[in-house]
């Protein structure tokens, strides 16, 4: 039977999404596009050479071995980066000052708006946290790609496809952590790049004020100077359209001579609103990358890095409670631990689960969780990022029907339902169903390591949010 390139790679990717975590499927194998089969090459599309290069670097093993079992021993990979067709960025000139060239100005005669008026000599304050670097911002699935993007970036500003980086991501997961690290790395290895991080709402303060006092090229001017430039919270910049117009001169100036601007942002480029349509497009320019809520042992490894700064010990059961607690927040999960630390010191007590309970209660409503039916399938969905809706539906999807088997099988062993009831809860099925469904989880645990380490980690979860009162 003749095979197309498109249900080879299907067959492919139904191989590696069972020797990856869903994050790394998600960000390294979703966006790539099969091309063409010939003589025994699949050829496939990746988005950017970056791309490429992680994909050899990590998981060409993986890559190879799902080829070979789909075309044999000849089967063969090959890779097609995919060119853009952006338009390509147009220089325009700032207000009053005639065309730009770099080094065309004195730089005695431009205001810097960091330094108090009458100082003539520019010596720019990069304005960056010094605690904010890669060694402190902890590497896991939700971040890597961002991650790496920025230490290469690091290396080489404005020189790579990064130009500009977007990072985006919901609050408290790092996004000005990473942005000001690629800064402060640029600062320690070279002594010639100027480095300036500014907030969005300082930037738009220096415009007012330039506005005010008619000198918009001074501030234009002053930016161009910039090697690079990291803005934060650039959806900050919504419905202000002279600031943006200022924005957009200075953007391309830059991006023309080859200086690196990056931004962070709440949400990706294409769902910022009260943007321009050219500002939005040339912020697509570059690499779009996301900051995902990090994994249980993420959250871990980031706590055990912020306690050792701190000089804090506590026992691993301590420190995985607070991490299954604490879900959504870096911000959060620090400042459990500062409140965790004061506790301790000012009322003389040991860190264990009994003190991080008091503590937590004040950051998340409810710790003490009574283990349900419904509490299991939520937990089951979001591991395989499926509806609840489905597990408790008639869908026959191979991957909805192991979910819901799977939440047949938790349910059966950590609560005290009867068979009966937990099959109404899963769209009135009988206890049959159930005892089958159990069966099935039990022979795939025997056969599938995977599958049976994939159990376990929900079983454990489950059992750190049974925390019962002492």
């Amino acid at each position: 039977m003749m095979r197309d390139h498109a249900t080879v790679w299907d067959s492919c990717l139904q191989v590696i999404r069972r020797n990856v975590n869903g994050q790394s499927y998600k960000t390294w194998f979703e966006p790539i596009k099969p091309v063409r089969l010939q003589d025994n090459a699949l050829t496939i599309q990746v988005p950017n050479k970056f791309f490429y290069e992680w994909l050899e670097e990590h998981y060409v093993s993986l890559l190879k071995s799902s080829i070979r079992n789909e075309l044999g021993d000849r089967g063969r990979l090959e890779y097609q980066i995919l060119m853009g067709t952006n338009e390509r960025p147009i220089a325009t000139a700032p207000d009053k000052s005639g065309p730009f060239t770099p080094g065309s100005f004195e730089t005695d005669a431009i205001k810097n708006p960091f330094v108090i008026p009458g100082i003539k000599k520019i010596k720019v304050d990069p304005q960056l946290n010094a605690a904010y670097t890669f060694e402190s911002f902890i590497e896991g699935d939700c971040n890597r790609l961002a991650r790496s993007a920025g230490l290469a970036i690091a290396k080489k500003p404005g020189g790579t496809a990064f130009n500009p980086l977007v990072v985006y991501g919901a609050t408290g997961l790092g996004k000005t952590h990473l942005a000001q690290a690629i800064g402060n790395e640029i600062v320690a290895g070279s002594n010639d790049k100027s480095v300036l991080y500014v907030s969005s709402e300082n930037f738009t303060n220096q415009v007012i004020n330039a506005i005010r006092n008619n000198a918009v090229g001074d501030v234009v001017n002053f930016y161009q100077q910039i090697d690079v430039l990291i803005i934060d919270d650039i959806q900050f910049f919504a419905n202000k359209f002279k600031m943006q117009e200022i924005f957009f001169n200075i953007f391309n100036q830059l991006h023309q001579s080859g200086r690196q601007i990056i931004m962070t942002s709440d949400r990706p480029p294409k769902d910022l609103e009260g943007i321009e349509d050219r500002l939005i497009s040339r912020f697509k320019w570059g690499l779009t990358a996301d900051l995902q809520t990090p994994d249980l042992e993420t959250r871990i490894a980031i706590l055990e890095t912020k306690m050792a700064r701190q000089g804090v010990d506590m026992p691993q059961n301590v420190s995985e409670f607070i991490c299954y607690n604490i879900q959504s927040n870096i911000r959060e999960l620090e400042g459990v631990l500062i409140s965790l630390i004061a506790q301790s010191s000012l009322n003389r007590r040991e860190i264990d689960i009994d003190l991080a309970k008091e503590v937590i209660r004040s950051f998340v409503t409810q710790i003490n969780k009574e283990i349900t039916v419904e509490y299991i399938q939520k937990l089951v969905a979001e591991h395989f990022k499926v509806p609840v809706e489905k597990l408790q539906g008639e869908t026959r999807k191979r991957s909805i029907v192991i979910a819901r088997q799977l939440s047949m099988y938790l349910a059966k062993n950590m609560t005290d339902k009867s068979l009966k009831a937990i099959g109404e809860n899963f769209g009135g099925r009988d206890h049959s169903t159930v005892i089958y469904s159990c069966k099935t989880v039990q022979d795939l645990m025997e056969t599938d390591p995977f599958f049976k380490d994939t159990v376990t980690e929900l079983e454990r979860k489950i059992k750190l949010s049974l925390n019962e009162k002492g």
